[in-house]
C-alpha cells in the first residue's frame, strides 16, 4: 500500500524542481479527507484546476473554461497528475522556466461527498468512499460540493474515443439539476480569491513577490512556456548582435564624426534607394521619419485580408519583421460599441461560431477598431492546432449550424491594426501599426498579441521547425496594408500544406467503409480544375461517416476536372464545393510539366502529391481560391494552352 501511495505523486515530483518553485513537496497524506479546491491558473493559457481530496492526494483536472453552475454547460476537464493535499491552499507565482509557470489563485474551497451511483426515488443520496473509488475507475464520478462558490450535485464523466490522438485523459464536468443551478452562469464575474480576496492580476502584480520581480515583462503576452523559452534565446542572439554592431559603429564614428543635423530630405532619399543590405539601425529611423499619419475616415464595413506569397527558404533581413504563422482561421475583427464581429477571408461572418470571443472588446483599449488576426485552437503545449480547430468547427461548410465541439477552446491572435477610433491606419507602416496594436491590447484568455522578431528569420524558422509549427511569415517593416496578395508579405512553410478542392471520391477497399480516398484538384490560371492526387489517410471512422454524408449530397455524373484523372480505383464525381486542408511530403513526377503541354496541364503524368493526409475541411475558403499560381514555387503544370 505504501508503494502505491508513493507512486501516486511520482509524476507530480518528476515535473518539478522544488529548489526553484514555491509549490509544496510531494507528500501523500495517511489521514482521509473530503475537501475540494478550485485554483485559477494563468499558465500556458488561462484555466481552472479542479481538485478532489481522495486516497491521500488531490485528484486533479484542468478545466479550460472553469466549472459552471449551469447544467447546460458541459465543461471539458483534462485529468492531470495527482497533487499533494498540501497544494490545497497554494496561491502565488510559479516562476518562469518551471512546469506550470504562471499565477495561481485559490478560487474556491469547500468539502465534497460522493453520491451513490444508484439513486433512491429518483434522487442521488450520499455514497461511500469505496463507491467513489469505483466510480472514478469506471469513469463516472458523481459527487456533491459544498463550497463558497460552488454548491450542489456534479458529475465527472470520462470521454471515450472522441478524437484521434487522444491521451485518454478527457472528461466532462457537468452540473446536475438542483436548487443550486444558475442559468447562464458567468465565471468571470467571480474573479476573487477566497483566501486573500485578491484578483488574479493583483496576485500576479504583488510587489512583495520575489518570483514576480524576476519574470520578464516584455514577453509575458506569449504565455506558452516553449515559446517564451525560444523567444528568450532569439532575444539573446539579437542583443549580442546589437552590441557587436554598436561597438563597430562607435569605432567608425570616432574616425568620421557623427552627423546629428542630417537633413530629413536626405534621409527620405536614402530610404527610397536603400537595398536589402541596409543597416539594421537605419531602417527604424527612416520609418519614423517618413511614416505617414493615420487618416481620419469613417470605419470601413468590410476588409479583404492582405495575403502572403510563398517562398521556399527562410532568410534574414533588416527590412523585414518575422512572425510565427498561426495555424487556424484568418479573421478580421470589427470592434464597435462594445461588440465584436469576426469576418473570414471570404467574407463569411464567423461571430456566432466562436461565442467565447464575444468579450474581446473588453481587452482592447479602443471605442472602435479593426484588427487582423487568426482564431486558433491551442493544444496542451500552447501550439496552434488545425486538427483541434477542425474538431471545434465540425464538417458542414457554410450556413448557420451548431458547433460540434464547443468544449475545444479557441483564442484570437491579433497581428495587425487597420482602424482605430475614427482613423484609418492601413497606410501607416507595419512596424508603427504593430507598436500601436501592442499598446492597445490587454492579454486575456481569449486574446493575445502576435509578436514579431527583427532580423532573425532563419533562427525563428528553426525554432518553429523544432517545435512542430506550421511555419513563419516575413513582412516588410515599412509596408502598408494592401487588400490583396503581395510579396510584401512572404510565408515560409515548414510542412508542405495546401487547400485542395474535392472533386470526387474512390470506392473503398478491404474493410474500409464509405470511400477509399478523396480526389483533389487545384484551379489553373484559366479557371480549370487540375487533378493533383488523392488523399485516403487522416480519416477515422467518425470523419469517414461525416465526409461520406457530405459527398453523397454533391454527387454528379460529370467530372469537374479538366482532362484525364489518374485514380487507382473507380472514381465517383462530386460538385467542387468542398475545400480540404492537406498535408503532404513533396511533389512527385511532373517531368512533363516543364514542357507546358496540354497533357501536363490536364493532370495526366503531371506532378502529384506524395503521401497526402487529410487534416480537415476549410469552410473559410472558397474552392476558386485554391490556385496553382499561389504555389508557384512548386513544379505545378501551368499551361498556356
Amino acid at each position: 500500500m505504501k508503494l502505491n501511495l508513493s507512486m501516486a505523486l511520482e509524476e507530480y515530483k518528476r515535473k518539478r524542481r522544488f529548489e526553484e518553485t514555491p509549490e509544496p513537496p510531494a507528500k501523500v497524506e495517511t489521514k482521509a479527507g473530503h475537501r475540494f479546491v478550485v485554483q485559477k491558473h494563468d499558465a500556458t493559457r488561462l484555466h481552472y484546476d479542479f481538485r478532489l481530496e481522495m486516497e491521500g492526494v488531490l485528484k486533479s483536472w484542468a478545466v479550460p473554461k472553469g466549472p459552471s453552475l449551469d447544467p447546460a454547460d458541459k465543461r471539458l476537464a483534462m485529468q492531470v497528475e495527482d497533487h499533494p493535499v498540501s497544494y490545497f491552499d497554494f496561491e502565488g507565482i510559479i516562476p518562469e522556466d518551471n512546469y506550470g509557470a504562471g499565477t495561481v489563485m485559490v478560487w474556491d474551497v469547500g468539502t465534497w461527498q460522493p453520491l451513490s451511483p444508484v439513486p433512491v426515488q429518483g434522487k442521488y443520496v450520499p455514497g461511500t468512499q469505496a463507491e467513489a473509488v469505483a466510480m472514478l475507475a469506471k469513469g463516472d464520478l458523481k459527487f456533491r460540493l459544498d463550497g463558497k462558490k460552488l454548491k450542489g450535485d456534479f458529475a465527472l464523466v470520462k470521454m471515450h474515443g472522441r478524437r484521434p490522438g487522444s491521451k485518454g485523459n478527457e472528461w466532462l464536468l457537468i452540473k446536475k439539476h438542483d436548487d443550486h443551478e444558475v442559468e447562464s452562469y458567468d465565471i468571470d464575474e467571480y474573479d476573487e480569491s477566497v483566501l486573500s480576496k485578491r484578483s488574479l492580476a493583483e496576485i500576479a502584480g504583488d510587489a512583495g513577490s520575489k518570483e514576480w520581480k524576476s519574470r520578464p515583462t516584455g514577453r509575458g503576452k506569449l504565455k506558452a512556456a516553449w515559446l517564451a523559452d525560444a523567444v528568450a534565446k532569439l532575444d539573446q542572439k539579437k542583443k549580442q548582435k546589437k552590441l557587436t554592431t554598436e561597438d563597430h559603429r562607435g569605432k567608425t564614428e570616432e574616425k568620421s564624426g557623427t552627423e546629428a543635423d542630417k537633413n530629413l530630405v536626405g534621409i527620405t532619399k536614402a530610404a527610397k534607394t536603400k537595398t536589402k543590405k541596409s543597416s539594421v539601425h537605419s531602417v527604424p529611423s527612416v520609418v519614423k521619419a517618413v511614416a505617414p499619419a493615420a487618416v481620419k475616415r469613417t470605419m470601413p464595413s468590410n476588409i479583404h485580408p492582405m495575403l502572403a506569397e510563398t517562398v521556399d527558404e527562410p532568410f534574414d533581413g533588416a527590412e523585414w519583421l518575422f512572425e510565427i504563422k498561426w495555424d487556424g482561421y484568418r479573421a478580421i475583427a470589427f470592434i464597435e460599441d462594445g461588440k465584436v464581429r469576426f469576418v473570414s477571408r471570404n467574407q463569411n461572418d464567423l461571430t456566432r461560431r466562436f461565442p467565447e470571443l464575444k468579450d474581446l472588446p473588453k481587452y482592447v483599449k479602443a471605442k472602435s477598431a479593426i484588427l487582423d488576426g487568426e482564431v486558433v485552437a491551442l493544444d496542451e503545449q500552447g501550439r496552434a492546432s488545425f486538427s483541434l480547430m477542425q474538431q471545434r468547427t465540425g464538417f458542414r461548410p457554410g450556413g448557420h449550424r451548431r458547433v460540434e465541439r464547443a468544449d475545444v477552446p479557441v483564442m484570437y491572435y491579433a497581428f495587425d491594426l487597420l482602424y482605430l477610433d475614427g482613423y484609418d491606419w492601413r497606410r501607416v507602416p507595419l512596424e508603427a501599426r504593430k507598436k500601436k496594436l501592442a499598446s492597445l491590447l490587454v492579454a486575456g484568455d481569449a486574446l493575445r498579441f502576435s509578436d514579431h522578431y527583427e532580423e532573425q528569420g532563419k533562427a525563428l524558422f528553426e525554432m518553429a521547425r523544432q517545435k512542430g509549427l506550421e511555419g513563419v511569415l516575413a513582412k516588410k517593416r515599412d509596408g502598408i496594408y494592401q487588400e490583396r496578395r503581395t510579396r510584401d508579405w512572404l510565408k515560409i512553410k515548414i510542412t508542405h500544406r495546401l487547400e485542395g478542392v474535392i472533386g470526387g471520391y474512390t470506392e473503398p477497399e478491404g474493410s474500409r467503409a464509405y470511400f477509399g480516398s478523396i480526389v483533389l484538384g487545384l484551379y489553373d490560371n484559366k479557371g480549370r480544375l487540375i487533378h493533383v492526387g488523392q488523399a485516403g489517410s487522416g480519416f477515422d471512422q467518425k470523419s469517414l461517416d461525416e465526409m461520406w454524408k457530405l459527398l453523397k449530397k454533391l454527387e454528379t455524373k460529370q467530372s469537374p476536372f479538366f482532362g484525364e484523372v489518374e485514380a487507382l480505383r473507380k472514381a465517383v464525381w462530386v460538385k467542387p464545393a468542398l475545400v480540404a486542408e492537406i498535408e503532404f511530403a513533396e511533389w512527385t513526377g511532373g517531368n512533363s510539366a516543364a514542357s507546358g503541354s496540354r497533357t501536363a496541364a490536364a493532370g495526366a503524368g503531371g506532378p502529384k502529391l506524395r503521401a497526402p493526409v487529410f487534416l480537415g475541411l476549410r469552410d473559410d475558403k472558397e474552392p476558386k481560391d485554391c490556385l496553382l499560381e499561389e504555389n508557384s514555387s512548386q513544379p505545378f503544370p501551368l499551361s498556356s494552352s
